[in-house]
């Protein structure tokens, strides 16, 4: 059974990845490394090592620090059964799109989600 500090790791890797829209290959190519390796450690079925993690953080512009933020003690007591938001391609594609609108008009959608949602 996988960790629950790899598994963190695994997800905030795929979370960074998807964020800046790198595959998996690609990422592997900067490391240096399999995408089979990236679809491990994403999984948390692999450890990282430190030296591969600063690799990491380095190909995917953040501080290796990124890669553990959010994790506590009560994070190590979910379960898989738990949702993660951050996990669902639709919905990382959906903010990866938001951020690239500019951030006037963003505001105004985000005001217009707001409305919507107080509407529902």
């Amino acid at each position: 059974m996988a960790h629950p500090v790899d598994i963190h790791v695994g997800k905030r890797i795929r979370h960074r990845r998807w964020m800046i829209g790198v595959t998996q290959q690609q990422l592997a190519d900067r490391v240096g490394i399999k995408f089979q390796q990236i679809q491990k450690y994403e999984t948390g079925t692999n450890r990282v090592s430190a030296s591969r993690l600063w690799d990491i953080a380095d190909a995917l512009g953040v501080a290796v620090s990124f890669f553990f933020e959010g994790f506590d003690d009560s994070a190590a007591e979910l379960s898989d059964q738990d949702s993660d938001l951050m996990s669902d391609k639709e919905a990382l594609a959906l903010v990866r799109t938001y951020y690239a609108i500019p951030e006037a008009q963003r505001r105004r959608l985000f005001d217009l989600a707001k409305v919507l949602s107080d509407a529902a």
